[in-house]
């Protein structure tokens, strides 16, 4: 890993600058949709055996394939599942949310509604690793949302492990397809995949890439881009639990990105060598090799303020304060998807036991996005009612306001109920 010494805000900027961009993969994924926008699970048939070597023998899962999936799994990881599913629940059962309504004065009445999407997508993805855990992080807030039905797109032969989380988190219906294919049929529909609302979960670039390109058709989530981290460590820091953390993200993606901030200069080295050391330990040691060469940084910064305001540059997906005091630390902290407080909790007790969500902004959009959430799987309406007499009370600020617009319609719309009467 390299290590430099904190400069300026706009070095920080640059180091991630273009990462994971592609013109190429866009084109690509204009073409698998128009694909599967005209064929149907005619397209789907063909991606599968094209990208994952297989033809599956329908695209949907059936209830008794689910079963047999959740069967197979040792009892041990079923209880795991269903304790992380529990955790998951008391959280977001916290975000979920209610309408109002008021009086705005006589005659006047006003609200919001709060209504679940009918009908949610939830992608899963394959690939590298298989992530069950998403399955309970991007299901579970829907079903609390009260979403009426709640779809999943996994690709082809996925391990009994999903199957059975999605069981568990309770899917309506699952469906053997992946990657882009699959966010295509979510948009459009296809004579066995139903159209969705709104698209979830995250993946690989043709995915995201997919979802910024559907997003109109049906709503997402985020556009999602290669997984982060980046610790804050005190002299106390240890090494080896900094090391282990940086290597938890770095071997997800070659283009997942692994930062330590640290105001000990001593201690970067003790890190940098300890990586190495670790990383020679790790059967994914290929792509986390590529992440911590070619994205992993450790930065040195004056002090830990410093090393916040390094972070809130970053805006990272996760963010580990590993620090003696870090609620005081927390105070500074601006801009991160999900933060992990002291020297236990590891990141990786967010992705799968905690209860928080674990699908969260990246590339530096936590700055203005949140974690996926309760509110990702509802809409809401607002209600206006006025009687005769309330609306007359206003109508000449109303009508006057329209005419600074220039818009005589919008004035008229509201005089005319009053033309020939005095109020």
């Amino acid at each position: 890993m390299k290590i430099i010494k904190y400069e300026s805000d706009a070095q920080i900027k640059a180091l991630f600058a273009g990462r994971g961009e592609s013109s190429d993969v866009v084109s690509a994924v204009r073409e698998i949709i128009e694909n599967v926008r005209q064929n149907g699970d005619k397209a789907l048939f063909e991606y599968s055996l094209k990208f994952d070597k297989i033809k599956p023998a329908s695209l949907e899962f059936s209830r008794e394939e689910i079963n047999a999936a959740y069967d197979s799994v040792d009892k041990y990881f079923i209880e795991t599942l269903e304790m992380a599913k529990e955790r998951i629940e008391a959280f977001h059962r916290r975000q979920a949310r209610s309408g109002f309504i008021f009086e705005s004065g006589a005659g006047a009445i006003l609200g919001q509604t709060v209504r679940p999407l009918e009908r949610a997508g939830v992608y899963v993805p394959g690939g590298t690793a298989s992530y069950c855990s998403t399955v309970l992080m991007d299901i579970v807030p829907a079903k609390i949302a009260g979403v009426g039905e709640i779809v999943m797109a996994t690709p082809p032969n996925p391990r009994p492990e999903i199957l059975a989380a999605a069981k568990i988190a309770g899917a309506d219906r699952v469906f053997a397809a992946g990657g882009a294919q699959a966010v295509a049929a979510l948009a459009y529909g296809t004579e066995t995949i139903p159209a969705v609302d709104k698209i979830v979960g995250p993946g690989n670039i043709y995915v995201a890439t997919a979802k910024q390109l559907v997003q109109g058709v049906a709503g997402i989530d985020t556009i999602a881009g290669p997984s982060e981290i980046l610790v804050i460590g005190d002299s106390l820091a240890n090494p080896v639990y900094v090391a282990a953390d940086l290597l938890s993200q770095a071997e997800h993606d070659r283009l997942a990105s692994a930062v330590f901030v640290t105001p000990d200069s001593a201690l970067a080295e003790s890190v940098r060598t300890e990586v190495l050391r670790q990383l020679e330990l790790l059967p994914r040691k290929e792509i986390a090799g590529a992440s911590v060469r070619d994205y992993g940084f450790i930065i040195i910064a004056e002090d830990l303020a410093q090393a916040v305001h390094i972070s809130n540059i970053v805006a990272p997906e996760h963010l580990e304060l590993c620090v003696e005091n870090p609620f005081d630390l927390f105070s500074l902290v601006k801009n991160a998807g999900s933060v992990f407080l002291g020297r236990y909790a590891p990141e990786a007790l967010g992705d799968y036991f905690a209860g928080p969500n674990h699908t969260l902004p990246t590339s530096g959009t936590a700055r203005f996005a949140s974690p996926l959430s309760v509110d990702d799987f509802v809409k809401k309406s607002s209600f206006t009612y006025y009687t005769k007499e309330a609306l007359g009370a206003v109508k000449d600020r109303i009508a006057g306001f329209a005419a600074r617009e220039g818009l005589d319609g919008h004035a008229k719309s509201v005089t005319i109920r009053f033309e020939g009467e005095e109020i």
